[in-house]
């Protein structure tokens, strides 16, 4: 099984861990396909619903970055079961105070706790990966990360989230959530036994460390655009829930058939973070990036858009969209091994502006979808998220390992 497993580039001293992040991430995101068209049903504007998930993006931005840079301060393990603690007070006075009540401010304050929770937990594991796997199969070994992460958060949160609201109905089926979340917390905090560099840094030089997640930028420009980019890449993923579910109901697809939908794409995504983690550690991280990463997703992101006028409302040009749309977004996977290169050592300090960027996509998707979304509608949202991807793909051209031989690793 363990040589099975590093064949294929996933570390087989992880394996537990790959696990619990697929589950936890199952649990953590079962309602982001639904939770918007759900609170507008009951009463709230698309604005609300767009600040609510804008405050949720800030405090994982915020959770994000102090993910790598925690990780080395106090280990994954601590920093996972912090990230487990907070998400799991968040759910519960999410569930029972904000929706209890529908107060908007309750609802405000308690999304927006739950958002710390799972950037601790997830992204201080994919430090852990940056750490123990060699450089020569870290693209694929980031590309297993992204594949559990994806798998669980998009792809199993949805498919288990359109048969829970029906037969549960939406409240227990986020109370259902919470047993998810916790199985694959005890599979990656318990059953994996891996190990992690221990640090011998003094508290002054832990602090350090914790300032070294934004000083890097400084030092090391290259860092902060690869941050940029993250941030782009994963935009329109939180911008589409806010409003996408809205406008397909308007050309005939109801949120189960919405929900299929966005399962599919991110089925479609899945699989190929595993592929573009092996394209590009064979044709070179940055060609991946920009082209099947920036043009594609910006040309599939007005595909997407468009595909139900085109096709009057066809289900099956949608679907074929969205595959299209998913395989392109994980053309990013190699950012994950190409930003840390860029460093011979502080790589938590460089994942931690990675985390930063991942985070801060949650805030832009719905931040744009709020500040746009009156003046320009829906076709002027999706015009300036396809524009944001074909900026990336610019900027990624400038992203570039000093030095480095004939791996592929940069310019190709």
């Amino acid at each position: 099984m363990n040589n099975l497993a590093n064949k294929i580039g996933l570390p087989a001293n992880l394996l537990w861990g790959y696990l619990g992040i697929l589950i936890f991430m199952m649990g953590d995101g079962m309602e982001q396909g639904w939770l918007s068209p759900y609170l507008i049903d009951r009463g709230l504007t698309i604005q609300q619903t767009a600040t609510l998930f804008t405050l949720y993006g800030v405090t994982i931005a915020i959770s994000s970055w102090f993910s790598g840079v925690l990780t080395e301060t106090l280990n994954p393990r601590r920093t996972m079961l912090l990230g487990l603690v907070i998400y799991l007070i968040g759910t519960v006075l999410f569930i029972s105070r904000g929706l209890g009540s529908l107060d908007i401010t309750t609802l405000y304050i308690t999304y927006a706790l739950r958002g710390f929770g799972y950037p601790l937990f997830a992204y201080s594991f994919l430090v852990w990966i940056s750490y123990v796997v060699p450089q020569e199969s870290l693209g694929r070994a980031v590309g297993w990360f992204w594949f559990v992460f994806t798998g669980g958060l998009n792809v199993f949160g949805a498919f288990y989230s359109s048969w829970a609201i029906e037969k549960l109905g939406h409240i227990s089926a986020l109370w259902s959530a919470v047993l998810w979340v916790l199985i694959g917390a005890l599979l990656a905090l318990v059953f994996n036994k891996a190990r992690f560099p221990a640090n011998t840094a003094s508290a002054n030089s832990k602090w350090q460390e914790l300032l070294k997640g934004l000083t890097i930028m400084k030092e090391e420009p290259k860092v902060a655009l690869g941050g940029i980019v993250r941030v782009i890449n994963t935009t329109a993923q939180f911008a589409f829930p806010v409003f996408l579910p809205v406008y397909m109901e308007s050309h005939g697809f109801n949120t189960t058939q919405w929900l299929y939908i966005w399962g599919t794409i991110f089925t479609s995504n899945i699989a190929f973070n595993l592929i573009f983690g092996f394209v590009g550690d064979r044709m070179g991280w940055q060609k991946t990036i920009i082209w099947f990463g920036g043009v594609g997703c910006g040309l599939t992101t007005l595909l997407l858009y468009y595909s139900p006028q085109i096709g009057g409302g066809s289900y099956a040009l949608v679907l074929a969209a969205g595959i299209l749309w998913g395989a392109c977004l994980a053309g990013y996977v190699p950012l994950s091994a190409l930003v840390p290169s860029l460093v011979q050592k502080d790589k938590g300090a460089a994942m931690s502006v990675l985390n930063l960027g991942a985070g801060l996509a949650v805030f832009a998707g719905p931040a744009i979808v709020r500040i746009f979304i009156g003046s320009t509608g829906a076709e002027g949202v999706v015009w300036i998220l396809a524009g944001l991807y074909f900026l990336s793909a610019v900027l990624t051209r400038f992203i570039t390992i000093p030095g480095a031989k004939e791996l592929k690793i940069d310019n190709g």
